[in-house]
């Protein structure tokens, strides 16, 4: 279900623990098949589990959990805003409200040409950065304008 370098990837996460603790590598497991499948489906949850001797509704409990992890196709460029409270009231929901008119959908919807999804998210661990954003949950991006929005979606649509 998994490339053999997914496969090794996740073998190298489970090393980290015990031989009974294996299951502790479950987050790093889903991060690593979604960047390889670009987002969980339930087959994907399955073989997780089984690869990890977990049952699927305990890997499905924390992929429904955390906002990183997508249960549903996203475009090529997730961008997730945070909407928490520091980043409410340092212009959070202006940058929000500017990418939704910008790319034209709304929260949990991707463009039609399927490049863009934009997500909300809660804190960051940015609060002094804010606004910002997460590019498909690697890339953060601070102090954000309609400027530097502008900028980043010329880029990222380039690619």
């Amino acid at each position: 279900m998994l490339s053999q370098e997914s496969l090794q990837q996740i073998d190298r996460e489970i090393a980290k623990y015990p031989p009974d603790q294996k299951q502790s590598a479950v987050m790093s497991a889903l991060r690593i098949a979604q960047v390889e499948k670009g987002w969980l489906a339930n087959e994907t949850i399955e073989f997780v589990a089984g690869y990890l001797g977990m049952p699927a509704i305990a890997v499905y409990e924390v992929a429904s959990f955390y906002n990183m992890y997508d249960l549903h196709p996203v475009g090529r460029h997730k961008i997730t805003v945070c909407t928490n409270l520091p980043c409410a009231l340092s212009g959070g929901v202006h940058v929000a409200e500017y990418l939704k008119e910008k790319l034209g959908i709304d929260f949990n919807e991707t463009t039609p040409d399927g490049k863009f999804t934009l997500k909300e998210g809660e804190c960051m661990g940015a609060c002094g950065d804010a606004p910002v954003l997460l590019h498909n949950n690697h890339r953060m991006c601070s102090w954000m304008t309609r400027e530097k929005i502008d900028q980043m979606l010329a880029e990222l649509d380039g690619k």
